[in-house]
């Protein structure tokens, strides 16, 4: 059973785990986010509801030629989460 943050103690959690962005933000690993086994859900709530944006997934690569999605197991870049989430940097303040 997770207990609920509050917003001082979510905003200190994600100042620790954020980095600087090439746009004056800051960025937030996902990875980093389920690492430090806090409530997830609850993160990313907070992170869009102080106007945080998920990273576009970039589509990756094709590889292969024609049959290249079918030999690795799917069609490759769908359905992926956002590996960062970034933040202005006056959120973290």
């Amino acid at each position: 059973m997770c207990v609920a943050m509050d917003d001082d103690a979510i905003r200190t959690l994600l100042s620790r785990l954020a980095r600087p962005d090439s746009s004056g933000g800051r960025v937030i690993e996902r990875a980093a986010l389920l690492a430090e086994g806090a409530d997830f859900p609850e993160l990313l709530a907070w992170i869009d509801a102080h106007h945080g944006t998920p990273e576009s997934v970039a589509p990756a690569a094709s590889a292969g030629g024609l049959h290249g999605a079918r030999m690795g197991g799917g069609r490759a870049g769908t359905d992926r989460a956002p590996q960062r989430y970034v933040l202005r940097a006056s959120e973290l303040t």
